[in-house]
């Protein structure tokens, strides 16, 4: 066997097409390379998308609850059907759940927060209004897409409630079983 056989890597086969083109790139004439363009800076892929008033909206769901949610810049104050957060959301983990968006952003007290839920329980509502804000902070500012992004804020949490089943008690629980 050869040495040219026996190539285990993938930069013995560079080397080996760099050697075989050698010889065929000589013989060609010389060519002009083509200026190399410099990198474009990374411009965010998405518009910013604000309406007169300088709010973005969007639309949160979580479990049965959806959220209408509208972000602008202001000085951090949450309004959820026309009551303070501190009111709506008694518990403070629903409310640390509604300021997650904020934080990984590195933004608490830059926005204010007008947000609409219908639907659900308090659970199921500080998660749409948290998937309404995160989706609204991005349009407001399209950079922080991918930040928020692998935080998993702007993926809809699809889990609910499964259906209660025909010959059982609950979903998948059976009635008590009866010797005699």
């Amino acid at each position: 066997m050869s040495d040219t056989d026996t190539r285990q890597s993938l930069a013995d086969l560079g080397e080996l097409t760099n050697t075989a083109a050698a010889p065929a790139a000589a013989a060609a004439a010389p060519v002009a390379e083509a200026p190399v363009a410099p990198a474009a800076p990374a411009a965010p892929l998405r518009e910013r998308e604000v309406d007169a008033q300088g709010r973005s909206y969007a639309t949160g769901r979580r479990k049965d609850a959806v959220a209408r949610v509208w972000v602008k810049p202001g000085t951090g104050k949450i309004t959820i059907n026309g009551r303070d957060q501190e009111i709506y959301f008694a518990r403070p983990t629903l409310r640390l759940v509604i300021n997650q968006p904020f934080g990984i952003a590195e933004r608490e007290g830059q926005y204010d927060v007008i947000a609409t839920v219908k639907g659900g329980g308090l659970s199921g509502q500080a998660g749409a209004v948290k998937h309404g804000i995160s989706q609204a902070l991005t349009k407001q500012e399209p950079a922080l897409r991918s930040i928020v992004k692998k935080a998993g804020f702007l993926t809809r949490d699809s889990r609910a409630v499964e259906r209660k089943k025909y010959g059982r008690a609950k979903a998948r629980r059976s009635f008590q079983f009866s010797k005699r």
